[in-house]
C-alpha cells in the first residue's frame, strides 16, 4: 500500500471579478485532507480526484511540477485557482 503525503491547497488566483463568493482569498492555504472542511464544498468536490492522486504520489502529465497540479473551481464567473502540492 502507498503511504500518503502531506498535501498543501493553496489559493494562488481568483480569475475574472477576483472575488470568491465562498469567502476564500488568494493566499489561503489548507492542510488536506485535516482542513478539506474550510474548502468551498463544489470546489472541493472539483479538487478531490487531483488531491487524492498527490496525497498517494501520482503525477499528471500535462502538470507544470511533478509534485503539484493547478485546478479551478467550478464557478464560471468567479474562478478560484487551486495549487495542490505535496511536500
Amino acid at each position: 500500500m502507498t503511504e500518503k503525503q502531506k498535501v498543501t491547497i493553496e489559493i494562488v488566483d481568483i480569475l475574472l471579478t477576483g472575488n470568491c463568493n465562498y469567502g476564500h482569498k488568494i493566499g489561503d492555504k489548507f492542510d488536506y485532507p485535516s482542513e478539506k472542511g474550510k474548502i468551498c464544498t463544489a470546489a472541493l468536490h472539483s479538487l478531490y480526484p487531483y488531491a487524492l492522486g498527490i496525497q498517494i504520489g501520482g503525477n499528471f502529465p500535462w502538470g507544470e511540477e511533478p509534485n503539484s497540479i493547478t485546478v479551478c473551481c467550478p464557478d464560471y464567473k468567479n474562478p478560484v485557482v487551486f495549487k495542490i502540492s505535496r511536500e
